[in-house]
């Protein structure tokens, strides 16, 4: 006759909850859209009562904003570091530039889509748009500032030439959810350019690195027309 033993239920702490609530959240929210985001959507995800989901959130406004947030401040963190990690402003700069364009970022851009559409009608959701449109812009001008320091870039307005940047990866992010097949490579790269005359940098000094060649060689150096 065989027995079964139940599992020993663990009771995690509050903060460790909460933040189990925020990463499903987030999770849904960057997969399936900020609407999708419910109490009890994410009680099934944590195959726990909605009431439990409840008791950290009582407002679904609040849920749906921390999941915003949340998001963009982990896609903020693994685009621009807070620690640079010993690289130059300038390779800092190309990998960030680099990271936007693809798959992984069109999520978090329509993301931002859905967030700022539906912050017309959250007022919770629209302070949280806008505090992390400061964190993403307050960031990156850090980067750029650093760089003019450094003697790497040269611009009249680190402040300026960072809304630049942003506002063509704001204007390319809009068409995350269209077929961008085919995109000319200079509609693809016009971030990068912006950012290389914005910048004083000649042309191709922000693109990516290319690949190891056969055994690990490094590539040939890049020419430039």
């Amino acid at each position: 006759m065989s027995s079964s033993v139940p599992r020993k239920r663990v009771r995690k702490s509050p903060d460790a909850r909460r933040a189990e609530i925020v990463e499903a959240a987030a999770l849904v929210a960057l997969t399936e859209g900020l609407e999708c985001v419910t109490l009890r959507r994410i009680a099934d995800e944590l195959t726990v009562r909605p009431g439990l989901i409840s008791h950290y959130f009582p407002s679904v406004e609040d849920l749906v904003a921390e999941a915003f947030g949340s998001a963009a401040s982990a896609e903020l963190d693994r685009l621009v570091p807070e620690d640079p990690g010993g690289q130059a402003p300038t390779e800092r700069l190309a990998r960030f530039l680099a990271r936007t364009a693809g798959e992984a970022y069109d999520s978090v851009s329509r993301l931002w889509i859905n967030a700022r559409h539906l912050s017309r009608y959250r007022p919770v959701l629209r302070d949280r748009v806008a505090e992390q449109e400061v964190a993403w812009r307050g960031r990156l001008e850090g980067l750029v500032r650093e760089g003019v320091e450094r003697g790497e870039f040269r611009t009249p307005d680190p402040y300026v030439t960072t809304i630049r940047i942003l506002v063509v990866l704001d204007g390319l992010g809009a068409h995350a959810n269209t077929d961008t097949a085919g995109r000319p490579p200079a509609v693809t790269r016009m971030a990068v350019a912006t950012a290389e005359e914005g910048l004083g940098l000649p042309h191709g000094a922000l693109d990516p690195p290319a690949a190891p060649g056969p055994g690990g060689e490094p590539p040939a150096p890049a020419t430039t027309g």
